[in-house]
């Protein structure tokens, strides 16, 4: 039998491969555990990414609200591409919507948080939360 979740975890296109060997053979269980190992992998990596897609963005928001005087385009860029990141992680992956965005929200807002003042150097113990519209919606714009 096959260390499937090993498998998974080095590649996805070997677990792929190895999938089709075991039907080749004959073996549909197999086969099979290993296409369930390999969608759960991918499920958690689709997670991951996302979540860390979300830390980005609400990163950005929050550096922009702690240093209104270093604000920049790169800045506003960066909000404006993490959002069309996980618009499109939810256009293509109907189980990442905003449901699960919202139960990730608050562990992804204080890592967030915690990686704006290491960044930053500025406390953020002012900031307690991030509304859906501070960052999904609000225009964040160098004038």
């Amino acid at each position: 039998m096959k260390n499937w979740e090993d498998i998974s975890a080095e590649s996805e296109l070997l677990a792929l491969q190895e999938i089709k060997k075991s039907f080749d053979s004959g073996d549909l269980t197999d086969a099979e555990e290993g296409l369930t190992i390999l969608i759960e992998s991918m499920s958690r990596s689709d997670r991951r990414a996302l979540e860390s897609q979300l830390i980005r963005l609400m990163l950005h928001v929050i550096k922009w609200k702690i240093q209104p005087d270093k604000r920049s385009r790169s800045w506003a860029n960066s909000i404006r591409n993490a959002r069309y990141e996980i618009k499109s992680w939810k256009k293509y992956s109907p189980a990442l919507n905003d449901d699960f965005l919202r139960k990730i929200w608050q562990e992804s807002l204080e890592e967030a948080l915690s990686e704006a003042e290491i960044e930053t150097g500025a406390t953020t113990h002012h900031i307690t939360d991030l509304t859906w519209e501070d960052v999904f919606e609000t225009p964040y714009l160098i004038k």
